[in-house]
């Protein structure tokens, strides 16, 4: 895990929108993020401190307008932690090297985890596979 003074200079780079969503725990609009709908091989890194959160081979339609996948690229690259905003019990996901809120995981996924990590966008990089 960072420090906090590195995490911080690291956030003090993110777009407002960025920064609404990872440090702010918000969330981007469905079906308007650059990711929901992309379909091409690699590796999904965080938008903060760009470690290794999922992997494309585990993205699948969900239906709900935001990148799904099925589980981490390693399950220590994501953090879950109960959520209780809003009234309702959820479980959030954080980056585990930075701290950055990435989205919720839901128990509504495929097999073979049955999970169904629902990931802002905006807290995501994508770098494409090289074949």
């Amino acid at each position: 895990m960072l420090k906090k003074d590195e995490v911080a200079k690291l956030r003090s780079r993110l777009t407002p929108e960025q920064a609404e969503v990872c440090v702010n725990k918000g969330t981007e609009m469905p079906f308007t993020g650059e990711y929901w709908d992309n379909h091409d091989e690699g590796v999904y890194r965080c938008a903060v401190c760009g470690a290794e959160l999922f992997d494309s081979s585990t993205k699948f339609e969900s239906g709900t307008g935001w990148p799904s996948f099925w589980q981490p690229a390693k399950k220590e690259s994501v953090k879950e932690k109960d959520d209780y905003s809003f009234d309702m019990h959820r479980v959030e996901a954080e980056c585990a090297e930075c701290g950055s809120h990435l989205g919720h995981v839901f128990d509504d996924g495929p097999e073979p985890t049955r999970l169904r990590y629902c990931i802002n966008s905006v807290s995501l990089d994508f770098e494409k596979r090289k074949h």
